[in-house]
């Protein structure tokens, strides 16, 4: 038992506690384009003409629109038009399809949950691109569900 503590310790030790930092802003927005470019071409391709953004928390009137009871509820959002409804010629007027990641309760999540925050931010943008393909929240969950059995 007495080794099992002394490498513990030795391991603690290793760490610089006073250096330790949630990623900022600029360094989430990094991660998110590592877990970009780790996704197949053909995926990315289809996705050209999205613009990530990355900001700390939703906007007010994004969680009145989404009943949000609280600006940790939401990890990620897509805005605009998907892909199935786009049609053949882009609308004037239109706005960039979107995606948001919203760093301050991903790192909630993270911090309450056994995941890397790698794969968390990988889940919600590939959460949130299937939004653009036009999947609904329904759809991904049953895509989820048969990728596990």
């Amino acid at each position: 038992m007495g080794r099992a503590v002394d490498a513990r310790v030795v391991k603690t030790a290793e760490i610089d506690w006073d250096g330790a930092k949630a990623p900022s802003q600029e360094a989430f927005e990094v991660l998110a384009q590592a877990a970009f470019d780790r996704l197949p071409e053909e995926f990315r391709a289809l996705c050209s003409d999205v613009i990530f953004n990355v900001t700390e928390f939703p906007e007010d009137d994004v969680l009145k629109e989404l009943e949000a009871e609280s600006p940790f509820d939401l990890l990620g959002l897509f805005s605009g038009v998907g892909l199935p409804q786009q049609g053949y010629s882009p609308q004037t007027g239109q706005m960039p399809n979107t995606i948001h990641l919203y760093r301050r309760p991903i790192l909630d999540y993270w911090a309450e949950h056994d995941e890397s925050l790698g794969a968390i931010v990988s889940h919600v943008m590939i959460h949130e691109i299937g939004h653009h393909f036009g999947f609904s929240d329904e759809d991904m969950e049953a895509i989820e569900a048969a990728a596990e059995r």
